[in-house]
């Protein structure tokens, strides 16, 4: 390999991008595993994945939006200076938590600099210091930072997933790279229905993938669709087809823990702590 660099938790030296099955902490990627290289390959991936480890899998080594595949790349070949000497994830960033998870949390995408960095989702940048800072003075995580995969961070109940698992330019993933993606959200979501009760989305974007998985997945959508807001709330009941174990979610809307909402006080920590326990309180993840 070329151009090694340190973990900077266990200090193995790892190319950037980092290859499958070569040792980063939490990869769940072996070089066997099977790589999407299309939107239809997403789809039948996706579908015939059997559990969330082998999902995981597949998504991380996922290859189907060339823009996309191009900048994480690039990043990775490029750190920022804050981070030069550090090898990057570069792949796309599956999501990650309780492998049973009682709530829900739904972002948008990885940052640049943050989970493309780290290889967990919302890990390594301010808006991940928000949401696991939140998440812990809630009791869902053991730890109030997340920095990097092996740091010993682990969530209580809770899984954190994204519409679009690459860093997109500028933050904004094209809507063939959102909807080439869905399939992943979906089979995860299929996957953890039978212990969800509640999910929190961030975000207008987060929102709108959520609300369009559920429905995906056969949940009653109220007409007209339920719209966004901070601390919106929507209880949509399961298909009547779907197993005895599915049972209705509470959708809750905060907005998205980014530096633009931080700085200005439009998001609060008291705001989104209440959100979040408002959510894993529905799900009976609270000690009372």
């Amino acid at each position: 390999m070329t151009d090694e660099r340190p973990h900077p938790v266990t200090g193995a030296p790892f190319a950037s991008p980092v290859p499958p099955g070569t040792g980063w902490p939490d990869d769940p990627a072996e070089p066997e595993t099977p790589v999407a290289h299309g939107a239809a390959e997403v789809e039948r991936l996706a579908v015939s994945a059997p559990d969330l480890g082998e999902l995981t899998a597949r998504q991380s080594v996922c290859r189907a939006c060339p823009r996309l595949v191009e900048w994480r790349e690039e990043v990775a070949a490029s750190p920022r200076r804050s981070f030069a000497g550090q090898p990057y994830w570069g792949r796309p960033v599956p999501g990650w938590g309780d492998p049973a998870p009682g709530m829900l949390v739904v972002g948008l995408a990885p940052a640049a600099h943050g989970g493309n960095r780290t290889g967990r989702i919302f890990t390594g940048d301010r808006s991940g210091d928000w949401l696991f800072a939140a998440l812990a003075r809630v009791g869902l995580a053991v730890q109030p930072t997340s920095v990097s995969a092996g740091d010993g961070q682990r969530l209580r109940g809770v899984r954190v997933v994204a519409a679009v698992r690459c860093a997109p330019p500028a933050n904004k993933p094209l809507p063939a790279e959102r909807d080439a993606c869905f399939p992943w959200l979906r089979r995860e979501w299929e996957l953890s229905a039978p212990t969800v009760r509640s999910v929190v989305a961030l975000g207008s974007y987060g929102w709108t993938a959520a609300v369009r998985t559920l429905a995906a997945l056969g949940y009653r959508i109220p007409r007209p669709r339920p719209r966004f807001g901070h601390g919106a709330e929507v209880l949509l009941a399961p298909p009547d087809e779907a197993s005895a174990e599915w049972s209705e979610v509470l959708l809750v809307g905060s907005y998205h823990p980014s530096q633009q909402n931080t700085f200005t006080g439009k998001l609060t920590e008291p705001m989104l702590d209440q959100v979040l326990a408002r959510a894993a309180d529905h799900a009976g993840l609270l000690a009372h």
